[in-house]
């Protein structure tokens, strides 16, 4: 694994099994996230990158914690109180702690998690993503959300698609456009899970500090090229549980949703959700 220690390229395996160059010095969003979660695995461009975000959006990286939290609260309560086994998750970014298949297997060993990732940063990452309970699974997919039939193949290896699974979407919807209707992409994904599977979502706002999450958004995409929207209203985020019944508590800033006995309310420019399909 590589570390913000060196500023030199990195390498890892292409796919015709020679070695390909990462451009290090263009920030990635993958790396930003590791950065704002205090990880070791970004560098300089990443840091200068997500630190312009921070300066106009100060509760940047609380929001990157609290998300982080919600996947582990999300993965608790799937396995514990809805029984769920299976997990698709996408856009999972670079690993860290708490991981999806981590928080589920501690739990319940037997869980098969897939991983779905656009970034080839996160290619390099991917063995850490691969260790499983022996009981359970794990594997990994390099494919785009905007992609599903891709990622319904490659993962229908792994899973079983007679059984329920949790479609696991966190923090990565805001990076396709309306253009690329989103709601359609969750919709067939969900159309290929059973009755009883799950779609889980947390999403930046646009209704919320709309003035600071705009300029924030206009920084990233100064730095990324024009890839992350300005977050979706609650409306729009509730449209893409069209047809599922919603979890309590609903639809409901990050931190809102079933937090920890004792944490203090916390409201935030994101929301988080899971719905059930009937």
């Amino acid at each position: 694994m590589f570390t913000g220690d060196s500023e030199d390229d990195v390498t890892g395996d292409s796919e015709d099994g020679g070695i390909s160059p990462f451009d290090t010095s263009v920030a990635r969003q993958a790396r930003i996230y590791d950065y704002l979660l205090g990880g070791k695995d970004n560098f300089a461009a990443d840091r200068e990158a997500a630190e312009q975000a921070v300066a106009a959006f100060p509760g940047l990286a609380a929001w990157a914690r609290h998300n982080r939290a919600f996947l582990a609260r999300a993965v608790r309560y799937l396995v514990s109180e809805a029984a769920i086994r299976q997990f698709l998750d996408i856009g999972t970014g670079l690993p860290t702690a708490d991981n999806t298949h981590e928080v589920a297997q501690r739990i319940a060993p037997e869980s098969r998690v897939v991983y779905v990732d656009n970034d080839p940063v996160v290619l390099v990452h991917a063995r850490a993503l691969l260790t499983s309970s022996p009981e359970g699974a794990t594997a990994y997919v390099q494919a785009d959300l905007r992609d599903p039939e891709t990622i319904l193949r490659a993962a229908a290896d792994t899973l079983d698609f007679t059984r329920p699974v949790a479609l696991m979407l966190l923090a990565i919807l805001h990076v396709v456009p309306d253009a690329d209707d989103p709601w359609a992409i969750v919709s067939r994904i969900m159309a290929a899970l059973p009755s009883g599977s799950y779609l889980v979502i947390s999403h930046p706002a646009s209704d919320v500090r709309a003035v600071e999450i705009a300029e924030m958004t206009r920084r990233f995409n100064q730095r990324l090229g024009n890839v992350v929207s300005a977050g979706r209203t609650r409306d729009e985020v509730a449209r893409f549980f069209a047809g599922l019944d919603l979890v309590e508590p609903g639809i409901v800033p990050t931190p809102q949703w079933r937090p920890d006995s004792g944490a203090e309310p916390v409201t935030e420019p994101a929301y988080a959700a899971m719905g059930r399909k009937p």
